[in-house]
């Protein structure tokens, strides 16, 4: 034994664990497993629902395995008489306030609490029912409320303070009448609240759900008169297969353009197209506030920061309203994509772009509420219809009767369905600044950026907070301007990381030109609308697959798109262009703070 280990004994098993290591990591270490229900790998201890709890040899009462630490000769038992009757009657008196119509519920057999209940085979006959009425607060566009399901296990809560620093959700009263609830239980819309849907995948059951619109899409589906249009973003392909049987990071693009083909979608498009079509654009727009500054010698908003996210785009608006000016204007790819699909590719499909049904299959629970902005409507019409998560495409491929693992692979439709691997890399952290760095530095230099294979592997990874600086040497002659100077980025995932990000602005002490913020830990692989469960090990499992996927691609840089130059020949001109900056970009909008 050394200074910094100790060893105890866990069902007759000895186990050596490093000074601090919790009971509950320390069984795991030895594979054997305590169930957890307030408990969660991205989330500080709380240690409050008691599921946990294990029987220390010599000790009376039982112990909390999450939040006690393993201490040197320990002997514990875990599932011993006195533990099972214990965490027996803690599911009962959670089941008997809780609201089991499970067979309607949307988390029916993804539900920890429905699991546990099953595996310890509790009746909820043992406790008499003390379920209160409540009322399903459905006001947000993104996110659904159940008060009935909540078992008050507060990992929401902890979520949005810790990952995220929102506390849009916080616990209110005492005793029986406890309740996880919003500032002056207004409801979701009237709050600070960004839409990220962090407290959805971190919820055990269905107390938190993201708002479904698949219903609506199926009646689309079902009308003659409606053309509808499917695009779908990068990070979906790579986790869609959670959904169906496959392990995470499964690369499945294929088989879901098949399924979304054989589902009813009359034309199944790529998002990454727009991804790359949000490179020109914001390429564009970064070198322009560049040029502005070293050599027009005007007071220009920099760093520029990515809207992508339209998670982190809500959050400045609340929390740093003042330095709207720092978002670049370009709306995300999802809303690029639904202001051409009612205009250019309307016009090449002859359609009237009233009888246009514009989806988007998203990881993100906050697109369904940036679908439904007043901005976003520079077609004429609505760009975007709808958004469904990752998990409501994969209900509706089990709705439609499918055998997914039998799928030939399918190809996206002609039209504004070629893209690169950098569009690919749009769906995990960092991947907008590599993709954005790949075409920047070709357009200053004529030359490939100069990592190997195009692979920018500093600002890739789950770090915090991630920095790359490239240097710009012998640029072509319309961009001498740039000599010499050493280009600093900045990636930051997660609205905690964002905060330290915006401080530094707020400051003055910011030292970059370029800054890629994202709402979601991991970037869009590790959104609100991704399967559940999500944690780091799955997050950077999707994250290989899509950096596999870019790989695999034979274009990867954005400017090299066949259709990208197609689209700007035919239709919009040139990269903020008049055309381009009516349909591509927008304005943000200061917002109220409690």
């Amino acid at each position: 034994m050394t200074n910094n280990n100790i060893t105890l004994t866990i069902d007759g098993t000895t186990v050596t664990v490093e000074k601090g290591t919790s009971v509950l990591d320390a069984a795991k270490k030895v594979d054997i497993k305590i169930p957890t229900l307030c408990h969660h790998e991205d989330l500080c201890v709380a240690g409050n629902c008691r599921v946990c709890v294990v029987e220390e040899i010599g000790k009376k009462t039982l112990t909390a395995s999450c939040a006690t630490p393993a201490t040197e000769g320990m002997n514990i038992l875990t599932s011993s008489p006195k533990v099972r009757r214990a965490r027996k009657d803690v599911m009962a008196l959670l089941v008997s306030e809780h609201n089991t119509q499970c067979t309607t519920c949307y988390r029916n057999r993804n539900c920890e609490l429905q699991t546990l209940a099953s595996e310890y085979n509790v009746d909820n006959n043992i406790y008499l029912s003390v379920l209160k009425d409540s009322t399903i607060d459905k006001s947000s566009w993104s996110i659904e409320k159940d008060d009935s399901k909540c078992i008050r296990c507060q990992r929401c809560v902890r979520t949005c303070a810790e990952i995220q620093h929102v506390n849009a959700l916080s616990v209110t009263e005492k005793g029986r009448d406890m309740r996880v609830s919003t500032f002056m239980h207004f409801p979701l819309n009237e709050i600070v609240c960004t839409n990220c849907g962090q407290c959805i995948i971190h919820c055990p059951t269905g107390a938190l759900t993201e708002r479904r619109y698949y219903d609506d899409i199926w009646e689309a589906i079902d009308n003659p008169e409606k053309h509808v249009v499917i695009n779908t973003a990068p990070s979906v392909r790579v986790a869609l297969g959670e959904m169906l049987g496959y392990e995470p990071g499964k690369i499945v693009t294929g088989k879901m353009v098949t399924a979304l083909k054989k589902i009813g979608f009359d034309s199944v498009l790529d998002t990454d197209f727009t991804a790359d079509l949000t490179i020109m654009e914001e390429g564009s727009e970064l070198l322009d506030r560049l040029k502005r500054a070293l050599v027009d010698k005007e007071q220009v908003a920099l760093p520029m920061i990515t809207s992508c996210s339209p998670g982190w785009v809500k959050f400045i608006e609340h929390m740093y309203p003042e330095h709207l000016e720092h978002l670049s204007s370009c709306k995300s790819p999802q809303q690029m994509f639904g202001a051409v699909v009612k205009t250019y590719y309307a016009e090449k499909k002859g359609i009237d772009p009233k009888n246009i049904v514009c989806v988007a299959g998203m990881p993100c629970a906050a697109k369904k509420y940036e679908a439904n902005r007043p901005e976003m409507r520079d077609s004429g019409y609505q760009d975007v219809d709808a958004g469904l998560t990752t998990r409501e495409i994969g209900h509706m491929i089990k709705q439609s009767g499918l055998k997914f693992e039998d799928l030939e692979d399918g190809e996206f439709d002609s039209h504004m369905g070629v893209s690169t691997g950098a569009g690919v890399i749009f769906g995990a952290t960092g991947g907008v600044m590599e993709a954005a760095l790949r075409t920047a530095y070709f357009i200053i230099t004529g030359r490939p950026v100069p990592f190997k294979n195009l692979n920018i592997l500093p600002v890739r990874g789950l770090e915090s907070i991630k920095e790359a600086t490239v240097k710009l040497e012998n640029c072509l002659p319309e961009y001498k301007f740039l000599e010499g100077v050493e280009l600093k980025v900045a990636i930051a995932h997660g609205l905690t990381n964002a905060r330290v990000i915006m401080d530094q602005i707020v400051d003055g002490k910011s030292p970059y030109h370029f800054i890629e913020i994202m709402a979601c830990p991991g970037g869009c692989i590790g959104g609100g609308g991704q399967p559940i469960p999500t944690t780091d090990e799955v997050r950077k499992k999707r994250m290989d697959a899509i950096y596999e996927e870019d790989m695999g691609k034979p274009i990867r840089m954005s400017h090299e798109n066949p259709n990208i130059a197609q689209i700007y020949k035919e239709f919009l001109e040139k990269p903020l262009g008049e055309k381009s900056h009516h349909l591509l970009h927008t304005k943000y909008r200061k917002r109220k703070r409690y």
